[in-house]
């Protein structure tokens, strides 16, 4: 017992210290892991050799290393480019903008997709003297939508598929039913109506793109050899293996050597592109893997999940919502990379009680958890981002501000995803 509440209590202090400190993350997952270990809830071998998960933070950085080398490829500038000069208006064009930008954030990392795609969408309102302010809002939350959608979209969804033992093609189609991925795309068939219904007026008549050229398709093959790669090794394999993780670091170094050698980029600009990972979100993640193995070691996971049933009862509706809106709601305000981990053999936990297929449960904690970082200003990085690009650019957003666009947007796209896992997975 006193170690339980010894878990409980770091625990309890690590997500009070995230959510204080959210820009000092990694230190607080790392020392509870530390105290985890210290306490003797988890000896250093099994932490290092079965509680970090080496798969899913290989495929992590080695996605990193290609998105920030397909960025440098000046590839989707070209095509957003592209959409602009094929667009009859700019309603349409900035709702394709926003919808590009969901689909490239399915495979690249949500904050250097809103980089990438924040000049673009800037110089457009700029040059048709658009107020920028919630198209860069509709960048940030179309990013977090669809980094759901596929494995090396988002950390939780890595999380989930290591859990789940999804593959990457688990993520299309799973067990012959649309998987994940269709689920996430019905969501963002509604917030582009939604965006749609903002922008649709405004601006007549063609408009002129820049003229850009891609400075080289490698990074572009690279990022589809992961894709094909993690396909294959799926169909192979099975669920996420420590051979994807390899392939998709091989790639990244392979990438990094044809920044140095072949472009000729100096040593400088090469250690600053390695040094600009997101090196706070990888060794969270090696922290948060610790801890809620010791949670889970402590016996809270199913002391929790034990809570939940007598809360749930045999409703399964009750039990649908209660994980969709308390989902939704906390990742609004807190990281919800820690709420994933220990939320997953919980939800899957009450689904077999109810002799439910885990899915239903588990989608609808994924779909809440991710989609509900688009409530506030700070429920996800890439909101953070946009917010202090606007900032630069003279165009403040405060929290209220957010609000008009990122409750309504979240709301509709919450509850189509969750309407189809409903429709689907019942």
């Amino acid at each position: 017992m006193n170690i339980k509440w010894a878990v409980l209590g770091i625990t309890a202090l690590m997500y009070a210290l995230i959510v204080i400190f959210p820009a000092k993350k990694s230190f607080s997952a790392l020392g509870a892991a530390a105290l985890m270990v210290i306490l003797g809830v988890v000896s250093p071998l099994t932490a290092l050799g079965e509680l970090i998960n080496w798969s899913v933070l290989l495929i992590f950085l080695g996605s990193l290393i290609i998105a920030e080398l397909f960025i440098y490829s000046r590839v989707p500038s070209v095509i957003a480019n592209a959409i602009i000069r094929h667009s009859p208006s700019l309603g349409i064009a900035i709702v394709a903008i926003l919808m590009m930008t969901g689909i490239i954030s399915a495979f690249v990392e949500n904050v250097a997709t809103v980089l990438v795609m924040a000049p673009i969408a800037l110089a457009l309102c700029k040059k048709q003297g658009v107020d920028p302010a919630y198209f860069m809002v509709g960048l940030a939350v179309m990013a977090n939508l669809q980094g759901t959608a596929t494995l090396v979209g988002d950390p939780p969804s890595m999380i989930f598929a290591d859990y789940a033992k999804y593959g990457f093609n688990d993520f299309f189609f799973y067990k012959g039913k649309p998987s994940v991925f269709f689920i996430v795309q019905i969501g963002m068939l509604a917030g582009a109506l939604f965006f749609f219904a903002y922008f649709a007026k405004k601006g007549e008549g063609r408009i002129e793109g820049d003229q850009e050229r891609a400075l080289s398709p490698l990074p572009a093959i690279l990022l589809l050899l992961m894709i094909l790669g993690l396909a294959a090794f799926s169909f192979v394999f099975g669920g996420i293996s420590l051979y994807s993780g390899l392939l998709v670091m091989a790639l990244g170094i392979a990438g990094l050597v044809w920044y140095r050698v072949v472009r000729r980029e100096s040593g400088e600009k090469t250690a600053a592109l390695v040094k600009g990972l997101d090196w706070d979100t990888f060794f969270f993640l090696t922290g948060i893997f610790v801890v809620v193995g010791a949670v889970g070691e402590a016996g809270l996971l199913k002391d929790f999940s034990v809570l939940l049933s007598r809360l749930v009862g045999d409703s399964v509706i009750l039990g649908f919502l209660l994980i969709v809106a308390v989902s939704t709601l906390i990742s609004g305000f807190v990281d919800n990379v820690p709420y994933i981990i220990v939320m997953l053999p919980v939800a899957a936990g009450i689904a077999r009680d109810l002799s439910l297929q885990p899915e239903l449960y588990m989608f609808a904690l994924l779909t809440g958890s991710c989609m509900g970082g688009n409530l506030t200003p700070f429920g996800a990085s890439a909101n953070v981002v946009a917010v202090g690009i606007l900032g630069k650019q003279g165009r403040p957003v405060n929290f209220l501000q957010w609000l008009k666009i990122g409750v309504p947007f979240t709301l509709i796209t919450t509850t189509a995803a969750s309407l189809a896992i409903w429709v689907i997975w019942r």
